[in-house]
C-alpha cells in the first residue's frame, strides 16, 4: 500500500497542451499514478506534463521525441533530460515523481542538463554521462543501477550479468557508459558465454560491486 501524503490531500495538474488540463487531489502516490495512467492511455499527444504546483516541479513525457525531462522552479530552478528507449518507461518514470518528485527520478537514467546532448549518438551520450563520475563512491553507485535496471547475477555466483536478455542494439547508451565505468573502477570485464545474447556484458564478482549490488537488490 503507497504511504499517504503527509500533509494530503496532494495536488497535481496533468495536461497535454490543448486547454483542457486535468486537476486531481490525491490521497498518496498510487492514487496519483491511476489517475496519470488513464489520463495517459486516454489521449494521443506529442506531450505529456504533470505538474505540482506546490513544490514547483513538473515531469514532461515526448513520446514522439522519446525524451522525458524534469523541471524544478523553485529557489534554484534546473532541468534535465533523458533520452527513452524504450516506451515502457514513462509510466514508471511518472510513479517515481508522484513518489519523490525531482529528486525521485534521479537514478531512472542518464540525465543531462544540456538538452542538445541527446541529438548526439548513443555511445557519445554513454561517455559523456561517464565522464560525469569523478569519484569512485559515485561511479560504483552508478553501476549499481545501471544492473538493478537489468541485471542478474549469474547462476553460479562468480559473474554479475548486465543488459540480461538484451540484443546488441538495446542499451547502447547505457552498455558505453557502464564499460568506461568498468575500466573506472578496475572491475573484470569477462568473455560472456556463447549462447548468451548479444548484448549482456559480464563482469567477475568484486566485494565492491557485491556490497552495492545487494543495495540494488
Amino acid at each position: 500500500m503507497a504511504r499517504p501524503y503527509k500533509p494530503g490531500p496532494k495536488q497535481f495538474v496533468f495536461a497535454v497542451g490543448d486547454g483542457n488540463d486535468h486537476h486531481v487531489s490525491v490521497g498518496d502516490p498510487q492514487e496519483a499514478y491511476v489517475a496519470f495512467s488513464a489520463f495517459f492511455r486516454g489521449r494521443e499527444s506529442d506531450t505529456y506534463t504533470v505538474t505540482d504546483e506546490a513544490a514547483r516541479q513538473r515531469l514532461v513525457l515526448m513520446p514522439s521525441l522519446g525524451v522525458i525531462s524534469r523541471i524544478a522552479d523553485a529557489d534554484h530552478p534546473r532541468s534535465e533530460h533523458l533520452r527513452v528507449d524504450r516506451p515502457n518507461r514513462y509510466l514508471p518514470s511518472a510513479m517515481l515523481f508522484f513518489e519523490n518528485g525531482y529528486a525521485g527520478l534521479d537514478h531512472f537514467g542518464q540525465w543531462f542538463s544540456d538538452l542538445s546532448n541527446l541529438d548526439a549518438s548513443p555511445e557519445t551520450r554513454g561517455a559523456a554521462r561517464a565522464a560525469t563520475f569523478t569519484t569512485k563512491a559515485a561511479a560504483i553507485e552508478e553501476v549499481g543501477r545501471i544492473w538493478a535496471d537489468s541485471g542478474i547475477v549469474d547462476p553460479s555466483d562468480r559473474y554479475y550479468v548486465f543488459f540480461d536478455s538484451h540484443d546488441v542494439d538495446d542499451d547502447r547508451a547505457e552498455r558505453a557508459e557502464l564499460l568506461q565505468l568498468i575500466e573506472f573502477l578496475g572491475f573484470e570485464r569477462v568473455d560472456a558465454p556463447a549462447e548468451a545474447a548479444g548484448g549482456e556484458v559480464w563482469v567477475r564478482t568484486d566485494p565492491r560491486l557485491d556490497a552495492e549490488c545487494a543495495r540494488w537488490s
